[in-house]
C-alpha cells in the first residue's frame, strides 16, 4: 500500500477502536467512497497526515439532536467542519424543511466556534486543485497565527499577495512600481521566496524574467 492507503487505513481504525454503539457505526456506514476521495485527492496532498481530523464527527443542534460532520479538523486554533455534499443527496432530494434546517444548522455551529467548509463531490472528483486552494485560504490564517516555523516576513506576505492580485506572472518592475522601492531590494525579497519554495521563477533564455506563485504558498496569502 501507499503512503496514504496505509495511513488512511490506520486512521480509520484508531478512530474505530475508540467507538462503540451508533458513533462506531456511523463512522462505519458514513466513511464511503466520496469522503476517502476527499481525503486522498484535498486532504492528504496539503498536510500529509491525518492530525487533529476526526472522520464522522457527533454533533448536536439546539435541540440537542445528533448530527455528524463527514469531518472535523479540531486544533488548539479553531475548530472546522468539513463536508462533501453530494448534489443527489445534498440539493436535489432536499425539500424545504430539510434545506432551511441545513442553513440553520451551519448558523448555529458558526455561533458556537465552528467554521464551515463545504466542498461538491464533483469539485472533489474532477477539479480537486480548486477544493485544495480553498481549503488553504480557509485554514491557512489559523495555521499562521500559531506556526512559528511558517511564520513568513511582511514583506514576503506582501509579495505574494502582489503576485496573487496581478493574476499573471510576476515581474521585479512590477514590485518596484507598486512600492516604489530599488531592484536589489526586489531581487534580495524574490531569491528569500523562490528558496521558500513559494514563487517560481520563469526564464526567457538563459535570463529569469517572470516569478510564479507556487500552489504551496497560497498557505501563506493572508
Amino acid at each position: 500500500m501507499n503512503s496514504f492507503e496505509s495511513s488512511h487505513q490506520a486512521f480509520l481504525e484508531k478512530h474505530l477502536a475508540s467507538r462503540n454503539g451508533e458513533r462506531k457505526g456511523r463512522l462505519l456506514r458514513g466513511h464511503q467512497y466520496a469522503e476517502k476521495l476527499l481525503l486522498q485527492h484535498v486532504w492528504w496532498p496539503l498536510f500529509g497526515n491525518f492530525d487533529h481530523l476526526h472522520p464522522e464527527y457527533e454533533i448536536y443542534d439546539w435541540n440537542r439532536k445528533s448530527q455528524f460532520l463527514d469531518f472535523a479538523f479540531i486544533t488548539p486554533f479553531g475548530r472546522f467542519g468539513i463536508e462533501c455534499d453530494g448534489f443527489q443527496s445534498h440539493v436535489k432530494d432536499m425539500d424545504r424543511e430539510k434545506f432551511s434546517y441545513a442553513l440553520n444548522r451551519d448558523t448555529f455551529l458558526t455561533g458556537l466556534g465552528w467554521r464551515m467548509i463545504h466542498f461538491s463531490f464533483d469539485d472533489v472528483q474532477q477539479r480537486p486543485e480548486i477544493c485544495r486552494m480553498l481549503l488553504q485560504l480557509a485554514i491557512a490564517p489559523y495555521l499562521l497565527q500559531n506556526s512559528s516555523e511558517n511564520r513568513s516576513t511582511k514583506m514576503e506576505k506582501e509579495l505574494l499577495h502582489l503576485a496573487w492580485q496581478l493574476g499573471s506572472p510576476l515581474r521585479p518592475k512590477d514590485v518596484c512600481d507598486a512600492w516604489g522601492i530599488d531592484y536589489r531590494t526586489v531581487r534580495k525579497l524574490l531569491q528569500s521566496t523562490i528558496k521558500k519554495g513559494w514563487l517560481e521563477p520563469i526564464s526567457v533564455g538563459s535570463t529569469i524574467r517572470y516569478y510564479q506563485l507556487k500552489e504551496s504558498s497560497l498557505i501563506q496569502i493572508l
